[in-house]
């Protein structure tokens, strides 16, 4: 079966995080996806907002503890602007409670760090469908 790309198919990502080798790894294996663009690298929430603006992405990999702005702030302040942008939390705080108790209403899903990337890929694209299809979670 043969399958074509076109333009509205493609999910936009937006990779969030303060480490610059984080970030780079992210775009490289993104990148490296079929029907996956990253359409911005940001370093601290406040720029992911201002991207979240200009870019309108699918859906945000979104580190949760950052300087400047931390994801916890940033995913209520880009839910309020871009609703339908799913958001996964990707950090390595280890108690779910805190980060359920925090911001999850704003948080589409929650992705450890040490996830395999092909399951990081997968949640990507499972929630880009939702923003694809216009069925949300929320």
């Amino acid at each position: 079966m043969l399958m074509l790309s076109c333009e509205s198919s493609t999910l936009r990502v937006l990779v969030v995080d303060d480490h610059e080798l984080t970030r780079l790894t992210l775009q490289l294996i993104f990148s490296a996806q079929e029907n996956i663009h990253v359409v911005g690298l940001a370093c601290n929430g406040q720029e992911a907002i201002e991207m979240v603006k200009r870019h309108k992405p699918d859906v945000i990999v979104l580190d949760l503890q950052m300087p400047v702005m931390d994801g916890w702030s940033a995913s209520g302040e880009i839910k309020a602007i871009a609703p339908s942008t799913q958001i996964i939390a990707y950090s390595s705080v280890d108690d779910s409670k805190l980060i359920e108790g925090k911001a999850r209403a704003c948080l589409d899903a929650v992705c450890k760090k040490d996830v395999p990337t092909t399951e990081l890929v997968s949640l990507v694209r499972q929630l880009g469908q939702r923003t694809i299809n216009g069925t949300f979670a929320g």
